[in-house]
């Protein structure tokens, strides 16, 4: 190769003179050179796959082979690495040591991982066929990696199934509570003993002998009488209704279409009945029609006393002028009971 300069006639004394009379054009056909003479891109980097290594190279099999001569491969190369099987001297493991067969057992399992799945093994074809891609490689090698490897279906499932059992557990708890508070209530406690004395379940009928039962005895096995009855026979409504199953976000979703198909229903019905052949409202549509006005769940409309709710009919409340004015005067009647008394 000739020298990048022109030969001074001159001698060394005017070396860096001869510099400046060099052509442009040999200063980028040296820079080409260079650049020629750099080593190509490679597809195998570090922190990808399987590293500097092929995978196919690690297992032994070429890129052509099929997932049964690449799960073989893995299986023979695995039995001999592995650190529990491994002893160093035994042959083809010649100049092993147990720490580098361990490394060795690592690799060809990264291999065996990135070759038995179908898209990682296309991915890593992909890149060893083009490895000017550097920065894609990176992207796919760690998006598929940080993908969750379990399907998203199953993880909503299992959260709305784990959301269920808490919600129902929590309501049968603040039911239990309820009945708990609900037996030392006069109005239940009185109306649950003459249930109880109807069928003739607080009949106290002398004992004798072995079967004798103390006063204690007998007094817990009442309390637990009338709870059984309040609980079973009298209509409790409102929050201390017992806790349903159908309630349950679970079955909620499953039996959502049904809803809304009884809904549709429902409300077709209505604006039929009650405003294209103009009938009259009954005591149930009244009643409906007052819980709106009154923006009051079911559960709470429904645990107001019968008096209550009969007072709301007397007043006709169903009827919006009739309702603002009964609104007008709560609010008045809540204000004069806050207003403070002037001393």
């Amino acid at each position: 190769m000739g020298a990048p300069t022109e030969r001074c006639r001159s001698g060394a004394g005017r070396f860096s003179g001869c510099l400046r009379t060099v052509k442009p054009w040999r200063w980028l056909a040296l820079l080409l050179f260079s650049l020629s003479s750099l080593p190509a891109v490679s597809a195998l980097v570090e922190g990808l796959y399987c590293g500097t290594e092929i995978c196919y190279d690690v297992l032994g099999v070429t890129r052509e082979a099929a997932k049964v001569e690449i799960a073989r491969a893995y299986r023979q190369l695995a039995r001999r690495y592995h650190p529990d099987r491994f002893r160093s001297g035994e042959p083809g493991s010649e100049g092993e040591t147990q720490e580098s067969a361990h490394k060795k057992f690592l690799l060809i399992a990264t291999a065996y991982e990135t070759l038995k799945d179908e898209e990682t093994r296309r991915d890593y074809d992909y890149m060893l066929d083009h490895p000017e891609e550097y920065y894609q490689h990176y992207y796919t090698y760690y998006r598929r990696q940080l993908t969750p490897k379990v399907d998203v279906r199953i993880v909503i499932l299992v959260t709305i199934c784990a959301i269920s059992i808490f919600q129902y557990y929590s309501w049968h708890s603040s039911y239990n509570e309820a009945i708990n508070y609900l037996v030392t209530v006069p109005k239940y406690r009185i109306q649950a003993m003459e249930i109880a004395k109807q069928q003739g379940l607080l009949n106290r009928t002398k004992e004798k002998g072995k079967n004798r039962r103390s006063k204690e005895e007998i007094r817990e096995q009442e309390e637990e009488v009338i709870r059984d009855i309040i609980k079973n026979k009298i209509d409790i409504k409102g929050g201390y209704q017992k806790p349903n199953l159908s309630d349950i976000l679970l079955c909620q979703i499953v039996l959502f279409p049904y809803y809304l198909t009884n809904y549709v229903t429902w409300y077709i019905s209505w604006i039929y009945r009650f405003t294209i052949c103009r009938e009259e409202y009954g005591e149930e549509e009244k009643f409906y029609i007052i819980r709106r006005n009154m923006k009051m769940s079911p559960s709470q409309f429904d645990s107001l006393d019968e008096n209550t709710r009969q007072s709301f009919l007397e007043k006709q409340l169903w009827i919006k002028e009739n309702y603002e004015v009964y609104r007008k005067e709560q609010e008045e009647e809540m204000k004069v009971k806050w207003q403070p008394t002037r001393g």
